[in-house]
């Protein structure tokens, strides 16, 4: 299956793309990285829960950082998100988390609201 980061854009929730709004619904589990950015107003974790009407598990510096497998755990069986404020590769913590994923042998695509590009090895 795959590993997706998704870019959530700046300021509200509506300013997903309409990919990333698709692969949100059908994951089997989104997390919300709240540690290298700031959630802005209308990006916070109940207002993404309700647009996108599924659970989203918040994922702090500790689990970003030195939890990370918690996140990736079962995305070679299932698709798995990982909701990021801006550019997801605006922080090294992301680049590293997609380099523990290639190293699983897990598909990584981004998505955000510049375009959808599969990582590649």
């Amino acid at each position: 299956m795959v590993f997706y980061l998704i870019g959530l854009g700046l300021g509200d929730v509506e300013d997903i793309t309409v990919k990333g709004l698709n692969i949100v619904k059908n994951c089997a589990r989104v997390h919300l990285e709240a540690y290298t950015s700031i959630l802005c107003y209308g990006l916070d974790k109940t207002n993404l829960e309700k647009f996108y009407g599924r659970e989203v598990i918040e994922a702090d510096r500790t689990i970003v950082e030195q939890e990370s497998d918690a996140i990736l755990k079962g995305a070679d069986k299932e698709d798995v998100a990982l909701l990021v404020v801006g550019d997801p590769f605006g922080a090294t913590t992301h680049a590293d988390l997609v380099l523990r994923a290639k190293q699983q042998n897990i598909p990584v695509i981004r998505d955000d609201t510049r375009f959808l590009l599969e990582i590649e090895s």
